[in-house]
């Protein structure tokens, strides 16, 4: 599936989501529970399981050699740097293009240090785990404990840190300056912190909502607690250890290790490098590093945490950040501690994705395996299928064993009360963000035959994917492994949905946000009060224009709209026009600037403030009209649908947030 899609483009590439909520991430096979309801069963096609191939250094570079340049020139990538390490062996390590296109640098897996993005969270967790071990921190308690600021109180229950790493602290999404290359806009993780704490969307342990600001709060619980900047902290506590030289959490980066810092670059590598993307809170994102490195990190944690003798977490601690801390089916991977789970043919990969702008990475290990598989790509054209195409293909060859299990037959009737719309927990529902939630929503349908569609979950080819039942409340990809599980209220309703991502769920849409409504409505409104605007210029034109001309008269008991809702009728295509204007622009944008959206918001705000006032006059004369005898049957509709389209964008303006304080995005 496609990222989930809001009015605003740059948001996908902002928040750092480290895989598309319905991606092709593949969990192990589980022994189906058939439900009562099910009428028939339909085993899997007996098929001879492929021939795994040797997984060897020759027969490796032939694969990556074979995949990652055509995924390159398919996707407009400058560059990419790979790893795979198995036994603690390295059997791949390598670049591919260039790091920087204008001075032709090729890409060493060695020095040159990609943007990882949310892979900054693992040494983040292993900092908190580091603190831990020491006595200083309590995962499990209030996390205001350790903080010169507060939290702001909510479901007379604290955070705590395990809340933070299962991303189940319950904060809404926040992306203000988020991401930006202007050196000279630099603040400190405290001041971003302050500035930008969410509201509280769900109680803390209960529904995941992926967090950057709550990883970003835990970076600030080290440095609060370790008297260290966080990025000097990571530095001695676990980069120097291992001897990961080309790795560093300093945005901008330092002199010396400038030149190794790989350009990024946008969706096509036409244009120039975007610069160095500041990401804030650095704890989530911020890391820059090379093959090497990861190579380094990812033999110490194989090893339970010891590499060269240098110890960054005892064995245990490591087999607890390991350990499943959050899911609701033991047939979907689990969110563990900072670490989550990918499953593809009974691998059980842990580790993180990571997205910004331009780059877009993937780091796993598979601890049965003793395998690491590690790649980054500096292009924005990256961002859709090449990491789950490697992986599955990587997994496919050298590790094919996988029995599909049997999909049920299970009537329609049986399944409808999975459809209709449902949208991301991590989302903003208090803030200027809220516009987009309605562009974000999926829309779930179950045909004749009871086979679930979705209407944002393709496949590699763009193709919709077919959902089939495997068990109780749990749905399988056909030709695939991809899985949903239907998480009910205590009146059996499904009100979530589990997904492959373990750091998000998806939430049933009620009536009045549905996409369909919302967008028909919202147009319709628009739609009547047009002519409305259309009118009143024709009229103002004459005025001004052909004064000689006698002015035109209503027909007998014909009214024309009134000021106050001629005026709500202007103010709200205004609003529409700007609304249209701040989408083209971030469509035309690489980066998403936020003092020109603020600007955009705060004109969005007052037009909307000032059109919802005007509205008022429009119910009162839309009331008003139907008590007077002297008017016709079609002035009063007239008047009653302009008093009904200012009323839906007046509550649309105020439940979206038009109409709110103005830096809330």
């Amino acid at each position: 599936m496609t990222r989930l899609r809001t009015l605003f483009p740059f948001l996908a590439l902002c928040i750092l989501l480290p895989a598309p909520a319905l991606s092709p991430q593949t969990p192990a096979p589980a022994k189906a529970t058939a439900p009562s309801s099910i009428t028939e069963t339909k085993p899997a096609p007996a098929t001879p399981p492929p021939t795994a191939h040797p997984l060897e250094k020759a027969d490796l570079e032939s694969f990556f050699d074979g995949l990652v340049p055509l995924q390159m020139e398919r996707s407009d990538v400058a560059g990419a740097t790979v790893l795979v390490m198995k036994d603690g062996k390295e059997l791949l390590k390598k670049g591919y293009g260039y790091s920087d296109i204008k001075k032709k640098t090729p890409v060493d897996p060695d020095t040159s240090m990609f943007r990882l993005a949310s892979i900054s969270k693992l040494f983040t967790w292993v900092s908190v785990m580091q603190l831990a071990e020491q006595g200083k921190l309590d995962i499990d308690a209030d996390v205001n404990k350790y903080l010169d600021f507060q939290i702001a109180p909510a479901f007379n229950k604290p955070i705590t840190l395990r809340n933070l790493m299962t991303h189940t602290g319950g904060f809404e999404e926040v992306v203000h300056d988020i991401i930006y290359v202007d050196l000279k806009k630099t603040t400190s993780l405290r001041e971003f912190l302050i500035a930008n704490q969410p509201r509280r969307m769900y109680p803390p342990g209960e529904i995941p909502a992926y967090s950057n600001y709550g990883v970003g709060l835990a970076g600030y619980i080290v440095q609060r607690v370790s008297l260290e900047p966080f990025e000097q902290y990571v530095s001695e506590h676990i980069f120097l250890p291992l001897g990961m030289k080309h790795s560093s959490f300093n945005e901008p980066m330092t002199a010396e290790l400038a030149p190794f810092v790989s350009d990024g670059y946008r969706a096509t590598t036409e244009k120039p490098a975007i610069g160095f993307e500041i990401f804030n809170p650095a704890p989530a994102g911020g890391i820059s590093s090379a093959a090497g490195d990861m190579e380094k990190f990812a033999l110490a944690l194989l090893n339970g945490g010891e590499l060269d003798g240098h110890h960054i977490l005892k064995t245990e601690t490591r087999d607890a950040m390991w350990t499943r801390q959050f899911g609701t089916s033991d047939s979907l991977p689990p969110q563990c501690m900072g670490f989550y789970q990918t499953w593809r043919n009974n691998l059980h990969f842990i580790g993180h994705d990571g997205d910004l702008l331009a780059f877009h990475s993937m780091f796993l290990l598979e601890p049965t395996q003793k395998l690491a598989v590690f790649v980054s790509y500096n292009s924005a054209g990256s961002a859709g299928r090449n990491r789950a195409e490697l992986l599955d293909g990587f997994a496919d060859r050298y590790f094919p064993a996988y029995t599909p299990p049997a999909f049920q037959t299970v009537s329609a009737a049986q399944l409808k009360d999975i459809a209709g719309n449902f949208q991301s927990t991590r989302r903003a529902d208090s803030t200027k963000l809220a516009i987009g939630n309605p562009g974000g929503q999926s829309v779930f349908s179950v045909d004749k035959d009871g086979v679930l569609t979705i209407d944002t979950a393709k496949d590699m080819r763009g193709h919709t994917r077919k959902w089939k039942p495997i068990g109780k409340d749990l749905w399988q990809v056909e030709d695939d492994q991809a899985r949903l599980f239907a998480i009910r209220d205590s009146s059996g309703k499904i009100v979530r949905l589990a997904i492959n991502f373990p750091g998000v769920q998806l939430q049933r849409v009620p009536w009045y946000e549905n996409k369909s409504f919302v967008g028909i409505s919202a147009a319709l409104s628009l739609l009547i009060l047009l002519p409305v605007v259309i009118a009143s210029l024709i009229r103002l034109g004459r005025r001004l224009f052909l004064r000689n001309r006698p002015p035109l008269k209503a027909q007998p008991g014909t009214l024309w709209i009134s000021i106050g809702p001629r005026l709500a009728a202007f103010l709200w295509i205004v609003v529409a026009i700007w609304l249209a204007a701040l989408a083209m622009t971030l469509q035309n944008e690489t980066l998403p600037v936020f003092p020109v959206i603020q600007r955009y918001f705060s004109l969005i705000t007052w037009f909307s403030a000032l059109a919802a006032l005007f509205s008022i006059s429009a119910l009162v004369a839309g009331l008003r009209i139907w008590a007077r005898a002297d008017v016709r049957t079609v002035s009063r509709v007239k008047f009653s649908l302009v008093a009904v389209a200012c009323m839906f964008l007046t509550w649309y303006s105020i439940h979206w947030n038009l109409i709110g304080p103005i830096h809330r995005f």
